[in-house]
């Protein structure tokens, strides 16, 4: 079950790589919806991989370690791409289409990267997570991270 797992994250990044290569390499002609498009393919990554974490938690699915550390790894790695290859100037909401990306995100840039660097470091501490207490233990501050990004940086659904 874990390798399988493994398998699927190195898809997930090998697309990610691939889809950062190409966005950079058409960067100049590109429409600024596709760079909207590659951060909500992120965002569903980092969605899904919550889902796993806060279904288990809730007890809604069974207790499985190895689901839970795979999720949890997912999501440090996810929080490790660098938010500016993304969140490029123009895509600001209102100049996007699907856009939700507040202003905020490109004056305080320092901040913004901080939100990714708080996730990896809540996401970090569920890596290793053995049990459903310890994962309950964790949710708070990794919930914490998405809604303190979420109430600065995201703007309301368009």
């Amino acid at each position: 079950m874990q390798s399988f797992t493994k398998s699927k994250l190195a898809i997930a990044v090998g697309a990610a790589l691939v889809a950062t290569a190409s966005i950079a390499d058409s960067h100049a002609t590109k429409s600024t919806n596709a760079d909207v498009a590659a951060r909500h393919a992120m965002m569903g990554l980092v969605g899904q991989n919550i889902g796993i974490l806060g279904d288990t938690a809730k007890g809604e699915i069974a207790f499985n370690a190895g689901l839970v550390q795979a999720a949890a790894t997912n999501l440090n790695m996810l929080a490790k791409i660098d938010p500016t290859t993304l969140w490029t100037a123009g895509t600001e909401q209102g100049a996007a289409d699907l856009s939700r990306a507040k202003p905020e995100i490109w004056s305080d840039a320092a901040g913004f990267a901080q939100k990714f660097d708080d996730m990896a470091d809540a996401s970090a501490a569920l890596m290793d997570v053995a049990d459903l207490e310890g994962l309950r233990a964790g949710m708070g501050a990794l919930g914490g991270t998405c809604k303190a990004c979420h109430e600065t940086y995201r703007g309301p659904k368009n």
